[in-house]
């Protein structure tokens, strides 16, 4: 059997030709004939090439975040497929779409591993391969009674890959460690704030670019103050910076006697960043619908469950809402954007409340990806709504009430507890905010009527469309698929609420006015979860909403005889 880097693939030339063309999606990005394209000042049509330059670069470093054997395969596959190996040539399709050698596609219960030998592990390559969690814990509690309290510090925060160093572990900060990918990106970073025509784009790129090439946490705070801040900029880049790969960091907070400790010195322990990046052209129509939304935040938040018990930090001292928001015609998206591992993002807010931007006063950023959102087969959609969707509702279907929703949810990221309480619950706390998010956009959707922004009738296809999207393909394995958890966690309260039944043909009929109550008590839930600080309580929460019955196994299984899309590919044509 032929062999790359030592490695022989998991699958036939038969079986990746299926995964990469029955069982695969196009989602085609934004190109250089499009209208929007046209429209930018020459200025920023050559700023938007060096973004994406620096975007693909980018992307490298993500590779090497994510798994050791990521860049060495990659290049294996890539070097054989030009020489004319057809089975590379596949592989390398579906490596492309995963953006890794492995990794989940939201259908099968296990994950994908392109190579035989090689997999994935809980704190991807920000750790030793071979480290365990029991090892890791051990490790911690020698270096702490050796006093090594800086060391741990920054082993626990969100910026440093881990090595092994003799028998303990050592941080290297992003800066030194990806020094050479960091300085490359920077210089085109560079060169795009030289060309651009926005002052305030000019000046973000600026600080971005220095955040890259100083090892030193307030470059990244002061890049991402001036990113927050810009509403009407032509163009669009995130470096993004998420932690929802990194299991193993978490864990600490698992362990009583590491978690006193780490209590005791008044360590704060954030999962590693996945870095990602995004290159876009701001669509004035659609920012304008998301600016509708934004002066309800204040209102919202005094709406929220526990209020009382924190600060809301969407406002500052002159009540001025600290949240700028856009709709994005997405050119490029490397590095954590295209890890398509059983979805893509569709819209985000940041940065997260762990950030220092946002603890030292600084607003947040939500961006909405208008070509992944509008990517859709309306031949799939209405087979599966004539499987699952008693007919009466299926007039409420409707893809731009699922972008409003959407809109809740990035919302609803900003509201409620600080990171402090967001963190706690240890590898359960993605799990909870997401639940959180999701739970504050779809309880509060009917103060959106009362405001005028949106109709009685919108509201019942934002509830018929979002209600949709809850319809599982497999039982989520736990703490990885956090999405997919959260819609089974919901799906599982409307039935319990008899917000949603089944006749006997097994179609849902949805009572609107059961809805939002059933929302609120879940909201109710994961706020008393974030405040206790508890990763206990917040197993037992997930434990105890995540049934899976034969219902469940019924929906999967006519999922499966409509035929699944498991797989995306994203078309970048710059």
């Amino acid at each position: 059997m032929k062999t790359y880097n030592g490695y022989e693939l998991n699958y036939t030339i038969a079986e990746l030709k299926k995964m990469a063309t029955d069982e695969m999606t196009d989602v085609k990005l934004l190109s250089t004939k499009s209208v929007p394209y046209k429209k930018l000042a020459e200025g920023d049509q050559k700023a938007l090439k060096h973004l994406v330059s620096a975007a693909k670069l980018l992307n490298n470093v993500a590779l090497k975040q994510d798994n050791a054997h990521n860049l060495p395969q990659k290049e294996a596959l890539e070097e054989a497929a030009q020489a004319g190996d057809e089975h590379a040539a596949w592989a390398l399709k579906i490596f492309n779409s995963l953006n890794g050698i492995a990794g989940l596609n939201g259908v099968d219960s296990k994950p994908i591993t392109i190579f035989k030998g090689i997999s994935t592990s809980l704190g991807k390559n920000f750790y030793p391969e071979d480290l365990t969690i029991d090892e890791f814990h051990k490790i911690l509690l020698k270096m702490f009674k050796d006093g090594e309290i800086d060391e741990i510090r920054q082993i626990l925060s969100a910026r440093t890959m881990v090595v092994r160093h003799n028998e303990k572990l050592q941080a290297i900060d992003y800066t030194i460690y990806f020094k050479t990918d960091f300085d490359k990106i920077a210089n085109e970073l560079e060169v795009a704030a030289h060309y651009c025509t926005n002052d305030l784009f000019k000046e973000f790129l600026q600080w971005q670019a220095q955040a890259l090439i100083q090892n030193n946490p307030d470059m990244d705070m002061l890049a991402d103050k001036h990113w927050a801040m810009m509403q009407n900029t032509p163009l669009e880049f995130t470096i993004s910076r998420e932690n929802y790969d990194d299991e193993m960091t978490p864990t600490v907070l698992e362990n009583k006697e590491l978690t006193g400790l780490i209590n005791q010195h008044h360590i704060e322990v954030i999962a590693k960043d996945m870095l990602g990046a995004r290159v876009g052209i701001i669509n004035e129509e659609g920012t304008k619908l998301l600016l509708k939304f934004k002066d309800t935040m204040p209102k919202l938040s005094t709406l929220m469950p526990y209020a009382q018990k924190y600060t809301q930090s969407i406002c500052d001292t002159s009540k001025e809402l600290k949240q700028t928001m856009v709709d994005a015609d997405i050119v490029c998206l490397t590095g954590d954007y295209a890890q398509c591992r059983g979805g893509l993002t569709i819209a985000q807010n940041l940065p997260n409340n762990d950030k220092l931007s946002v603890k030292t006063g600084g607003g947040r950023r939500n961006v909405y990806h208008r070509q992944v959102r509008q990517a859709h087969d309306p031949k799939r959609t209405q087979m599966m709504l004539n499987a699952f969707l008693h007919p009466d509702f299926h007039k409420y279907y409707d893809l731009e009430a699922l972008h409003i929703f959407v809109i809740g949810h990035e919302n609803g990221h900003s509201l409620g507890p600080s990171s402090e309480y967001q963190n706690s619950p240890g590898i359960c706390k993605s799990i909870i905010e997401e639940n959180k998010a999701d739970t504050i956009s779809i309880a509060f959707m009917p103060e959106y009527v009362k405001q005028g922004i949106i109709s009685a009738y919108r509201l019942k296809q934002i509830y018929t469309t979002w209600i949709f999207r809850l319809l599982l393909r497999a039982k989520p394995i736990f703490p990885t698929e956090t999405y997919k958890i959260i819609d089974l966690i919901e799906f599982n309260t409307l039935i319990k609420h008899q917000a949603i039944t089944f006749d006997e043909q097994n179609l849902i009929h949805i009572n609107f006015d059961k809805i939002s109550p059933a929302m609120h008590e879940l909201l109710e839930k994961v706020i008393d979860i974030q405040l206790s600080k508890s990763p206990q309580k917040a197993r037992e929460y997930i434990k105890n909403n995540t049934e899976w019955t034969d219902l469940h196994k019924s929906i999967a299984k006519t999922h499966k005889k409509l035929g699944l899309k498991k797989y995306k590919n994203i078309v970048c044509y710059f």
